[in-house]
């Protein structure tokens, strides 16, 4: 059974930066997509960025330039590099990992971003 937990959410104001990291149990890790993802109250969850296990990456439009992905696959770990901050960015982030047959996700970790 995989676990995520996500860590490095919290409170910053517009501008700031914040790094999330999603840490992976189990061996598999390296052979999956992970992704990030985020809720804002009262919107649907949407996706912020992903990452190949070989390392391509994709972005939303509304954070390409801004935020990073990366992933450490000797650490089992994906990070988020969130730079420039708006208070849209406001939202609880999840980390995902995925492929066939496999569809894990994490508890979630709240951004906040007001000054």
């Amino acid at each position: 059974q995989v676990q995520l937990v996500e860590s490095g959410g919290g409170l910053v104001q517009p501008g700031g930066s914040l790094r999330l990291s999603c840490a992976a149990s189990g061996s598999i890790f390296r052979l999956y997509v992970m992704g990030w993802y985020r809720q804002a109250p009262g919107k649907q969850r949407e996706t912020v960025a992903t990452i190949s296990s070989g390392g391509d990456t994709g972005y939303a439009d509304s954070v390409r330039g801004r935020f990073t992905i990366s992933r450490d696959n000797a650490k089992n770990t994906v990070y988020l590099q969130m730079n420039s901050l708006k208070p849209d960015d406001t939202a609880v982030y999840y980390c995902r990992l995925f492929g066939p047959g496999v569809d894990h996700w994490g508890q979630g970790t709240q951004v906040t971003v007001s000054s």
